[in-house]
């Protein structure tokens, strides 16, 4: 492969940036967090982006050793990518990134794509402590892995097995808490949010 770009500047953030400062980089970490995806997966659910770029950028990941690829035993045998531990330390990143750009989002526009799963970020800002927790929203259900420290930290579908918390909202709702206009306790508080649920979690909530 040929050699990565770089800076060339003595500068923790510059060398950073060498590594994940290149377009689609960062999303494809935010995709691979929610656990290994196979390249068709990671395509389609990263709209706008061509297979080539696609291709080179996973290539360079797993260079820099931000993912990896391995094969499925069959009778899927088919690659998937996974983010590694280096990368997975890119959620803080992830998080500071979607905080400091709700001001950015505003209202929806008709060319905008839109995953179910890409609001987890903005609601894991909102939740404590630890468990599972399980999204219902128009375009689908999601869950969440709070307090996760390996592994997938949300994905798509229903919780993989009983979750400590279930939050079922619309996705204006969703939509204003990601822009930084509501909080999720708020959202709860005011019968916004709908929580059930025995866990820890779903007590808490139903607490604020």
């Amino acid at each position: 492969m040929p050699p990565r770009r770089s800076y060339d500047q003595y500068c923790s953030a510059a060398r950073a940036l060498d590594l994940v400062g290149d377009r689609w980089t960062l999303l494809i970490v935010r995709e691979l967090l929610a656990g290994p995806r196979r390249y068709t997966d990671l395509h389609a659910d990263l709209p706008g982006v061509s297979t080539d770029v696609l291709a080179s950028r996973l290539k360079d990941m797993e260079r820099d050793g931000l993912t990896t690829r391995r094969r499925l035993p069959p009778p899927g045998a088919a690659y998937v990518y996974e983010v590694t531990p280096r990368g997975r330390g890119l959620l803080p990143v992830l998080q500071a990134l979607g905080t400091w750009g709700e001001s950015e989002l505003g209202e929806r526009r008709p060319t905008d794509a839109v995953r179910a799963h890409w609001f987890a970020l903005p609601l894991l800002r909102g939740l404590e402590g630890e468990g599972l927790v399980e999204v219902g929203l128009e375009e689908g259900e999601f869950h969440l892995r709070v307090g996760a420290e390996e592994g997938p930290v949300y994905g798509d579908g229903p919780a993989p097995g009983e979750a400590d918390a279930r939050l079922d909202l619309d996705t204006v709702t969703c939509a204003a808490i990601s822009r930084g206009e509501l909080t999720l306790t708020d959202a709860v508080r005011t019968g916004r949010v709908t929580v059930t649920g025995d866990g820890t979690l779903a007590k808490a909530l139903r607490e604020v």
